[in-house]
C-alpha cells in the first residue's frame, strides 16, 4: 500500500514546511485521548496521539479502534502512532491489527538494543515492510538512547548518532523517520541535559525534505532546549530540526495527581473532567511552545 496519503507523513511534512514541531503526547486512556483531541481542536493544531506497547496490549483492537476514531473524526488533522515497539509480540500484535484493518498511522520499530546497525537494520527490515503493505509509516532509532521508561526495557549504555551512517542506515531499514541519539535519555535527567546540536545540523543538511526527525528524552527539559531543537541556528529561516516532539510524563503526572487527589472527595465524572482539563493545559502549552497554534 502507498504511503503518499500516511497521516502521520503528511502532518510530519507540513510541520517541516511551515517551521513547526509536532506534539506526540504519550496518552494511556480514554481521557487523555479526550484531552488531547479537545487542545488540539481548541488550538487548531495538528498533533499525534501516541502510546507505549504495554498500553496497546492491555485495550487491544478496541482500544485502538478508539484511538483512529477520536484522531481521525477531529476537525485538525491529529495520527495516531505506537512509540517504541522492541519486542517481537508487540509488534505481532500492532501488525495483525493493522491486517485486519486497525491499523497504526505509524508505529516505531526499535531495534535500538542491538550491538551493531547492521543488526539494527536486518531486525527492523522485515517488519517495516509488513508496515508499509499495510500503509504504516515506521520509525526507527539510529543509535541508542540510555534510560527507559512506562514499560521499556531500560537500555545502561548509550550511543549517539553517527550522521555518516544515518543515509545508509535508513536506506537499509527502509523507514520514513528517524529518531537520533543526540544525548537525549529517556527518564529523568539526573544532569543537564547536553543536547549535540552539531549531529542535528548534520542530519537536517542530510535529510531536509525527505526524513523527519522524532525527539525522545524530554521529561523535564526547559523551553529554551526545545526550542533550540526545533529552531535551525544555521540559516536565517525557520528549518526545521524536530518535526516530532514525544512528551510523556509533562502531562501523565499532572493529570494522575489532580485525578487521584480529585476522586477522594468529588464525584467520578467531576473528578475525571477536571483531570482531564489538566491534560488538555499541558497539551495546549506544548502547542504554543512549539509554534503549531493555529497551523491546522
Amino acid at each position: 500500500m502507498s504511503l503518499e496519503n500516511n497521516r502521520t507523513l503528511a502532518i510530519l511534512r507540513r510541520a517541516e514546511a511551515g517551521g513547526y514541531g509536532v506534539l506526540a503526547q504519550t496518552c494511556y486512556d480514554a481521557n487523555c485521548v479526550i484531552g488531547l483531541v479537545r487542545a488540539a481542536e481548541r488550538c487548531r493544531s495538528p498533533a499525534i496521539i501516541q502510546m507505549f506497547p504495554v498500553t496497546l496490549a492491555f485495550g487491544k483492537g478496541p482500544w485502538l479502534r478508539f484511538c483512529l476514531d477520536a484522531a481521525h473524526q477531529a476537525s485538525v488533522p491529529i495520527a495516531v502512532h505506537l512509540d517504541h515497539a522492541t519486542d517481537p509480540e508487540h509488534l505481532e500484535l500492532a501488525l495483525s491489527l493493522a491486517e485486519r484493518g486497525i491499523a497504526f498511522d505509524s508505529i516505531m520499530v526499535d531495534a535500538s538494543h542491538a550491538d551493531t546497525d547492521e543488526e539494527n537494520i536486518a531486525l527492523a527490515r522485515p517488519y517495516v515492510e509488513r508496515a508499509e503493505r499495510c500503509g504504516i509509516a515506521v520509525e526507527v532509532e539510529l543509535g541508542r538512547l540510555e534510560g527507559g521508561e512506562a514499560g521499556l526495557r531500560m537500555i545502561s549504555d548509550a550511543k549517539l548518532t553517527r550522521p555518516e551512517k544515518a543515509r545508509e542506515f535508513m536506506d537499509g531499514t527502509g523507514a520514513r523517520i528517524l529518531a537520533p541519539s543526540i544525548g537525549n535519555l529517556h527518564g529523568v535527567y539526573i544532569n543537564p541535559p547536553d543536547f549535540r546540536q552539531d549531529i542535528l545540523k548534520d542530519l537536517q543538511t542530510e535529510f531536509k525534505g525527505s526524513i523527519p526527525l522524532c525527539l525522545h528524552g524530554t521529561d523535564g527539559l526547559p523551553d529554551a532546549l526545545f526550542k533550540e531543537c526545533i529552531a535551525n541556528g544555521i540559516s536565517k529561516g525557520s528549518d526545521i530540526e524536530f518535526e516530532q516532539i514525544n512528551i510523556n510524563s509533562w502531562g501523565r503526572d499532572p493529570y494522575a495527581k489532580t485525578l487521584a487527589d480529585n476522586l477522594q472527595s468529588k464525584p467520578f465524572p467531576d473528578a475525571v473532567e477536571e483531570a482531564t482539563k489538566v491534560f488538555e493545559d499541558v497539551c495546549e502549552r506544548f502547542f504554543k511552545l512549539f509554534g503549531s497554534t493555529g497551523k491546522a
